[in-house]
């Protein structure tokens, strides 16, 4: 396996844009919900958590916004234009399914701000015909910047994150990672890390131009 050097925190996060540390951060979200601490313990591929009515609405309110925040996403262009690109190919599990192809904005993982209507990363699955269909978004803060300021985990509208530590085999710094499946409703709950009817099947390596 190849190295990569470990991203200092303070620097400009252009890493993303690299295939090669790209290629692992991809390894790392596979891994996410088969290794490390959770933050939020049950949500690896299924919510067995008994969710409360107050949760529930704290939960739909999340998604909303989310939809909101990331609507004009749906157009792969506009998400480009944004700064978001992808990194990797599409992350599929064995069982599990699939996360899909996650486009970064670099600029946003680096600031390291935590706000509903920004997320680090949205979510595109490749259709038969060669199009992107925006499934969802996800959140990724580094721990150590994170927790320097902060007493406790991260919560975004009363959902916790999933933690993966470190030292971990990558050499990356443990880092908080929330998925909201915000577009494509997921059988096993809206924040788990995988989602079981995403498919890599149809992604082609090439990114289309819509």
């Amino acid at each position: 396996m190849s190295t990569v050097q470990t991203p200092t925190l303070g620097m400009n996060f252009r890493p993303f844009a690299t295939r090669l540390q790209s290629s692992m951060i991809a390894l790392i979200l596979i891994t996410v919900c088969s290794s490390g601490a959770l933050a939020q313990a049950a949500h690896t591929h299924t919510s067995t958590t008994q969710v409360t009515a107050d949760q529930k609405i704290k939960q739909s309110a999340l998604i909303k916004v989310v939809r909101e925040s990331t609507e004009r996403f749906k157009n792969v262009a506009v998400a480009e234009a944004e700064g978001y690109a992808l990194q990797f190919g599409c992350v599929a599990g064995d069982s599990a399914g699939a996360m899909g192809l996650h486009f970064v904005n670099g600029d946003l993982v680096n600031k390291g701000v935590l706000d509903a209507t920004k997320p680090q990363i949205v979510i595109y699955e490749a259709e038969p015909d060669g199009h992107l269909r925006l499934i969802g978004a996800d959140y990724l803060l580094f721990q150590a910047a994170w927790d320097a300021n902060n007493p406790a985990p991260p919560q975004l509208m009363g959902q916790a994150f999933h933690l993966f530590d470190a030292p971990n085999q990558f050499a990356l710094p443990a880092f908080y990672t929330l998925h909201v499946w915000a577009w494509k409703e997921n059988p096993n709950g809206a924040f788990v890390n995988w989602h079981p009817n995403v498919s890599c099947e149809s992604f082609s390596g090439a990114v289309p131009t819509l």
